[in-house]
């Protein structure tokens, strides 16, 4: 998952690791796995499917419906389901059956729904003791309706890129599907899972599903995943949807007026990453690898829900930035989606693998200078990141462990992709040779597809797979520790080699030391760097580390918007809305209009977010609320909030029945009219 990387709620560190000094061989017993951010009991009962038929009413803004889990129980004297659920979804009777069993009619169940934490309830399901056997299926039936919950994102038509119909999508990444259904939410537990859904005429549906079918006459949709996944990963989308096949086994999805824009920019691509990451780790395990763009509300990235990636539409402008994305989604289908991590704490399973998976994929499709340019962006990240939190914060452990209420997604940052790769890299390194390192990676999605694991397992298979390794002790090799790489605070300890993109990053470099002398450099030591020539990931790269050195001398910015600015304006947005930092960091008023212009156009959490949070860090913070106050309608209502507590340090502004923030003060007559969606879709084709 492509995310917006936040700084982490406080954690607690109290609870002590499993060691990873030795071996345990692959398939031998572990101890019982604890998810803290679950409170069901999932260790009780075998999910073997589960099946939603829902009835979407965009008028409303609600799904109601039914959920059927097919249990067994696994333990004996178990007497309750518990559930991982939501304030917001509304229970209105649970049933059970027994199949097999001549009862020709369900039994009604008593239930309890109990506080769990702010991101969940629990719903407890009292079972009727003579129909809870071990290894007796049962068919538990929970008939509900959603409301305002954090996975379903309700679309006013405004608020879509054609603006003509209402649409409506979730996100169920890390905790969050416990308010689309009642689950087990926790990717301990994998399961198949099928979904009938109903809609208004004109609204075609998608899940992340491996089969589908449409009835026109009875507006009903079909859906069938054959392949167990955790709850995290059900996904759905409704709305004006078209598609372009652009492969075998490839389809792009997107409203209609962004459609032709997106197959220009991937066209045949997709297929050929897929032939990389076969040849690299084995075969694609789920049949269908499609694409949907969404909406600039999606509040992250990308989501690499399985057989259907969603992707933000603005993320399109930049083709370096899309391809990295994509590869990034697509080698979850490895590592994330047939091999998960087991519980929340250890993230980096998943995104540190991925991460390491795209830059082999984007090695041997682009080269390994051009993978080394996209790392050192990424390193110098992870490492201002660091800079910001200290060498100590817990956060930056591998196996971050949290206490009972932390929400896991505060647990997504850098340090989850970056430090993670550098770990797995340091793994390929002490192979010896990477193909070597392909080939284990191989096996280990074979050993492990459709199953969830912990670091233990990795460990324990990689010692086992090279047993001259383990013999050699390299887990416990001084300062190198598998230990200390998994539960040490600070930064990696150690990074891979990246000097093959130094014919890309040395000239980078260059042209920061030029600028950073205090003063403005004369023109003819400027004149071989060429940056119309130069790629966004360098450009990105000397904003990045300019933004390292502000505030800046104003005569330095003077210069720097002379020679820069206008071929900035003419570039994506990746590499504006670092120039614009650049202007809000050192208060340099000629390009404030700039500033202004950006956020009229761009209403995507990824591209307000940091522009607001500097405006106000500044001196600039009436200019901050003057704009939101002219684009808020143009506003996702949970970017609205957002940005309501960046301006406000409250969730108590005065609002009106639509979420509209009320003016205090009157707008500025000579703001920046807004941009239309035409004119970012025109600039997203070019």
């Amino acid at each position: 998952m492509a995310e917006l990387h936040q700084t982490p709620a406080s954690l607690c560190c109290c609870r002590k690791s499993l060691p990873v000094s030795g071996a345990r061989c692959p398939g031998a017993p572990r101890c019982p796995l604890i998810d803290v951010a679950s409170a069901s009991n999932f260790r009780c009962f075998q999910l073997r499917h589960f099946h939603l038929d829902l009835r979407l009413n965009f008028a409303v803004k609600e799904m109601s419906g039914w959920l059927v889990l097919d249990l067994v129980s696994v333990q004996p004297g178990i007497h309750t389901l518990i559930l991982d659920s939501h304030s917001s979804l509304l229970i209105h009777s649970i049933d059970c059956k027994v199949p097999g069993s001549g009862q020709e009619e369900p039994v009604s169940l008593t239930y309890r729904v109990d506080p769990f934490t702010d991101y969940g309830s629990t719903l407890n399901i009292s079972l009727p003791t003579s129909a809870v056997k071990p290894g007796q299926l049962i068919q538990i039936t929970v008939r509900y309706t959603t409301t305002d919950g954090p996975a379903i994102w309700w679309l006013d038509s405004e608020l879509t890129c054609g603006q003509s119909r209402p649409l409506v999508f979730t996100q169920g990444h890390s905790v969050c599907n416990r308010s689309f259904f009642p689950c087990f939410d926790t990717p301990a537990v994998k399961s198949t899972y099928s979904a009938t859904v109903r809609v208004p005429d004109g609204v075609t549906v998608l899940m992340s599903a491996s089969r589908s079918s449409y009835s026109k006459q009875d507006r009903v949709f079909q859906f069938s995943m054959e392949f167990p996944v955790p709850s995290y990963l059900v996904a759905l989308v409704a709305g004006e949807l078209q598609h372009v096949d652009v492969g075998p086994r490839s389809r792009l999805w997107a409203e209609p007026c962004l459609l032709s824009c997106a197959v220009k920019k991937l066209g045949g691509s997709v297929e050929r990453w897929l032939g990389v990451a076969e040849e690299l780790f084995g075969p694609y395990l789920w049949g269908r690898c499609d694409i949907v763009f969404l909406p600039p509300s999606f509040p992250i990235v990308a989501m690499e829900n399985p057989c259907l990636t969603f992707i933000i539409a603005s993320i399109l402008e930049s083709s370096e930035f899309l391809l990295i994305d994509v590869i990034h989604e697509i080698a979850h289908g490895w590592f994330g989606n047939a091999v998960t991590n087991a519980t929340w704490e250890e993230m980096w399973l998943s995104e540190g693998l991925a991460t390491y998976a795209q830059r082999r994929i984007t090695t041997e499709a682009y080269g390994e200078t051009f993978t080394c340019l996209e790392t050192v962006v990424r390193l110098d990240a992870l490492h201002r990141q660091l800079r910001l939190l200290g060498d100590n914060n817990p956060v930056s452990k591998l196996q971050v462990k949290f206490e009972p209420g932390v929400n896991p997604s505060t647990l997504m940052n850098l340090f989850t992709y970056e430090k993670g790769f550098c770990f797995v890299s340091y793994l390929s390194q002490v192979c010896g040779d990477y193909r070597r390192f392909d080939g284990f990676l191989r096996d280990y999605i074979a050993q492990f597809k459709f199953k969830s694991v912990v670091a233990q397992d990795l460990i324990d298979y990689f010692l086992c797979y090279f047993p001259e390794l383990k013999d050699a002790a390299v887990a416990q090799r001084e300062g190198l520790e598998f230990e200390r790489w998994l539960n040490g605070c600070g930064p990696p300890l150690c990074e891979p080699d990246l000097s093959a993109g130094g014919a890309l990053i040395q000239p980078v470099q260059d042209l920061c030391d030029l600028w950073r002398t205090g003063t403005p450099p004369d023109l003819q030591s400027l004149m071989s760097f060429d940056l119309s020539a130069w790629s966004t990931f360098q450009i990105v790269l000397f904003l990045d580390r300019m933004l390292d050195h502000s505030p800046l001398p104003h005569d330095v910015m003077l210069s720097l918007s002379s020679c820069y600015s206008s071929l900035f304006d003419g570039l994506n947005a990746e590499i504006q809305i670092r120039w614009l930092q650049m202007v809000v960091r050192n208060t340099f008023h000629p390009d404030l209009p700039r500033v202004r212009a950006f956020l009229h156009k761009h209403t995507s959490r990824m591209y307000t977010v940091p522009l607001y949070e500097d405006l106000v860090a500044g001196v600039m913070k009436c200019v901050a609320v003057e704009i939101f106050y002219q684009t808020q309608r143009r506003l996702h209502p949970n970017l609205r909030r957002t940005l309501q507590q960046i301006l406000f340090q409250t969730t108590a502004t005065p609002t009106n029945q639509n979420g509209l923030t009320l003016s205090v003060m009157p707008p500025s007559p000579s703001s920046s009219p807004s941009t239309s969606a035409q004119d970012l879709l025109d600039d997203m084709m070019t």
